[in-house]
């Protein structure tokens, strides 16, 4: 693989409505040329569920711009004009790596900073308001290609047009494809479960996720994240 890519965009977002809704969200961002980054994100970077989006696991979202083209096609009109860099809330705009290229734990040097995968994304129904489909944050997750998250190890200013430079991979048989297959498709395979809850530089959420599975053999609920109130109760 390519051990660095270049910082094509930059992006930040303010609070704005989605749709015709009264739901805030982040998701709308614009590209700016530096920003500082620290443990819980970029400056002046905002998100309208901080429960749920945002903090020192989610710190940093990255989002593969090779899948843009493969989703304009499978989208009908208007979605499929949404599908360009920006669209899914990304702070990082880059092409070279997608979610086979990179793995859990891996440490990046950027800019000033210094940030860690932490997690790939787990989409949520904000991205239905957003692309105007009641389905997209399923048809994302499907896809497994969902883009994923940094932790930061050392807060710094970065710009467009910084590189992305691997410089440590601690777990090189967790690229987050596998994750997503073992979240999304072979949800309860035992051995790569018990592995996965011992990933120390995954994010608590997924291995705590993945303990839960262990422990009652079950696969969680995600109908509430995926289409949120949209569901009929």
């Amino acid at each position: 693989m390519e051990k660095s890519v270049v910082i094509r965009q930059l992006r930040i977002g303010s609070l704005k409505t989605l749709a015709d809704t009264a739901t805030l969200s982040g998701i709308y961002k614009q590209e700016v040329g530096s920003a500082y980054l620290n443990t819980n994100g970029l400056s002046d970077d905002h998100q309208g569920d901080k429960h749920h989006h945002g903090g020192p696991e989610k710190a940093l979202h990255h989002f593969a711009s090779e899948h843009y083209s493969r989703l304009r096609q499978a989208l009908p009109a208007p979605a499929s004009g949404h599908c360009q860099p920006g669209a899914f809330g990304e702070n990082l705009v880059t092409e070279g790596f997608t979610e086979t290229d990179v793995c859990a734990g891996d440490v990046f040097k950027l800019g000033e900073a210094i940030v860690q995968v932490s997690q790939p994304r787990q989409p949520c129904w904000r991205l239905n308001l957003r692309f105007g489909i009641p389905d997209m944050s399923q048809r994302l997750q499907s896809s497994l290609r969902t883009g994923w998250y940094y932790r930061v190890l050392q807060p710094g200013l970065i710009h467009r047009g910084d590189t992305l430079t691997l410089d440590q991979r601690p777990n090189p048989d967790w690229p987050l494809s596998r994750i997503l297959s073992l979240l999304y498709d072979s949800t309860l395979e035992r051995t790569a479960l018990e592995e996965m809850a011992e990933l120390e530089q995954l994010s608590p959420n997924l291995r705590g996720l993945a303990q839960k599975r262990l422990k009652t053999g079950e696969v969680e609920d995600w109908e509430r994240r995926l289409f949120g109130p949209m569901i009929s109760e």
